[in-house]
């Protein structure tokens, strides 16, 4: 009874790891993104530059139609800026891209362990559903601007930016419940959950 405590306050300890690193890689890459340098040099690539614009508008177009055919806000676009009837706009830049957030995605499911035939299809899964999300974020961002502009910058700050983290943390969690520890169970000869897919 004691070692079966033990275990189970083992895979607690190991639990609450793999959550400090988690928040240490998304902490660290977004320092080193910002701080350290790393979207200066990206910047001074041609390459990036034209990604950025590409991601941009392709977070732009649907949600510009979005906004103006499923919500029926009647909205004029210029460039990659959407204007609302009270003379207020949402501008999709570069930085609004989720260029960012596709490389820490990247970089997180890189250094995680894991099996990487699962990986290899995980981690564009994972792009694609921060892309969507990107997206529903342009869409709310701008109903907030039509119905409450006050309200905008903190949304956007406090509400919109940090849910980006949250749907990674969910991506990850599902990694690791339904792809990492049973692969690492099987590795050590343990049972595997039949509901999970190896």
């Amino acid at each position: 009874m004691m070692f079966q405590k033990l275990t189970i306050n083992n895979q607690h300890l190991r639990a609450l790891l793999d959550v400090m690193i988690f928040a240490l890689i998304i902490v660290f890459f977004h320092f080193l993104w910002w701080q350290g340098g790393l979207f200066k040099l990206l910047r001074t690539s041609f390459a990036f530059h034209e990604t950025q614009l590409f991601m941009a508008r392709i977070v732009f177009a649907p949600s510009a139609w979005i906004v103006e055919n499923v919500l029926g806000i009647e909205i004029k676009t210029i460039g990659t800026t959407l204007y609302f009837q009270n003379l207020k706009g949402v501008e999709v830049n570069g930085t609004c891209s989720g260029l960012k957030q596709f490389y820490q995605w990247a970089i997180l499911m890189i250094l995680f362990p894991g099996p990487w035939k699962k990986k290899l299809w995980f981690i564009p899964l994972g792009i694609v559903i921060i892309h969507l999300v990107n997206i529903l974020r342009i869409v709310i961002l701008s109903v907030i601007m039509h119905n409450n502009p006050d309200i905008w910058h903190f949304s956007h700050d406090w509400i919109l930016r940090p849910f980006f983290y949250v749907v990674i943390f969910a991506m990850w969690m599902v990694w690791e419940e339904k792809y990492r520890l049973p692969a690492l169970r099987k590795k050590r000869g343990e049972k595997v959950p039949a509901d999970t897919d190896q």
